[in-house]
């Protein structure tokens, strides 16, 4: 983790400037470690272009758009490619972003985040000799050129709730989480809430999710939640939506008794190395692994065996780190069971949007 992390920032240090657009800035990264033109040319008619555009929120969010980079820096590498992104400032400028790299002509473009769907499908039934994968993107229909990457949050969410009521003391528990319009943040939610309950009937969930507007980009509004959370005597709360989401985490390892009586869970990656002000009461991550998932359908489609419609990527729980010792052995044997279960389809989370 610590390298992929390194990786990123590297590329973002050395970021070009693309046209405007919408777009905040790109950064760049090829197999040989140099850039692209500054206006998101590929290096040449040969190379293997991968285009990356973000959701709103940087590209370095320390959840989902990072970790999707980091799986677009990894293809590049394995396939000898070329890996640029754009930075989307506001959802207006979705398609915009888009064509950046179609013009450009790029082989494949990875478009991030649930809200960029109907833009990911306009621009690959226009551009039907271009690769799309639509990260969190569920694909109705079946888009020859465009593949869905789309994980079962609702299993992460449950591992992450059955490890809290089994580990809170005070019998209450929260979270604090992007918007619910976003099926991937409400599979999470609900997901968590039924681990919760599965664990420890008798508990107490709490779940806060943001408005619609600017859901994955405040911190503030994530800390200020989490911290009414902690005073109403929740002692592990899930912080998940991006930043604001992050937010949360960074709030509650402040609080007194952090990482001993009071802990947090993140989302979407290990956060342990993604948000290290959290590490200090980071019980685990809700994972969905983005990085390994985008990785593998950049290099499908280089191959020439990607396929239209949904893939199904992974999900677990990351380490414990700094408080696996406070973790007992029975609970983590009875977590590790349940994850078990649920890979295997023998526990359900009955979670339905």
């Amino acid at each position: 983790m610590h390298r992929k992390f390194a990786m990123a920032a590297v590329a973002a240090a050395s970021a070009l400037v693309l046209a405007a657009c919408g777009g905040s800035g790109g950064g760049s990264s090829s197999s040989s470690g140099g850039g692209g033109g500054g206006e998101g040319d590929c290096p040449g008619a040969d190379a293997f272009c991968i285009g990356l555009v973000t959701d709103t929120g940087k590209v370095d969010d320390k959840s989902f758009n990072q970790s999707a980079w980091e799986g677009a820096l990894e293809a590049a590498a394995a396939t000898g490619g070329y890996a640029k992104y754009i930075e989307t400032v506001d959802p207006k400028d979705y398609e915009n972003n888009i064509n950046q790299f179609v013009t450009a002509n790029y082989d494949v473009i990875v478009t991030v985040g649930f809200l960029m769907g109907e833009a990911s499908v306009i621009a690959a039934k226009a551009n039907p000799n271009v690769q799309f994968i639509g990260v969190d993107q569920f694909q109705a229909e079946v888009v020859p050129n465009l593949t869905g990457l789309v994980f079962p949050e609702d299993k992460a969410g449950y591992a992450a709730g059955y490890l809290a009521g089994l580990m809170t003391k005070t019998g209450k528990v929260g979270a604090v989480l992007g918007t619910d319009t976003v099926p991937p943040v409400k599979l999470f939610g609900e997901g968590y809430k039924a681990g919760v309950l599965a664990a420890n009937p008798s508990a107490e969930v709490t779940i806060v999710y943001h408005a619609p507007d600017n859901a994955f980009n405040d911190p503030e509004w994530g800390a200020a939640e989490a911290k009414k959370q902690l005073a109403q005597g929740a002692d592990i709360i899930f912080g998940a939506g991006g930043n604001t989401g992050n937010g949360a985490l960074i709030e509650i390892a402040k609080a007194p008794g952090a990482g001993e009586t009071i802990f947090c869970i993140g989302v979407d990656t290990d956060q342990y190395f993604t948000v290290p002000q959290a590490q200090k009461c980071l019980l685990t991550s809700a994972e969905k692994k983005l990085t390994l998932g985008t990785k593998t359908l950049i290099e499908q489609a280089k191959a020439g065996t990607r396929q239209g419609g949904n893939y199904v990527g992974l999900t677990g729980l990351a380490p414990y780190h700094d408080t696996e010792s406070v973790v007992p052995d029975d609970v983590k044997a009875k977590v590790a069971e349940v994850i078990a279960g649920l890979d295997a389809g023998t526990i359900l989370t009955n979670v339905t949007l």
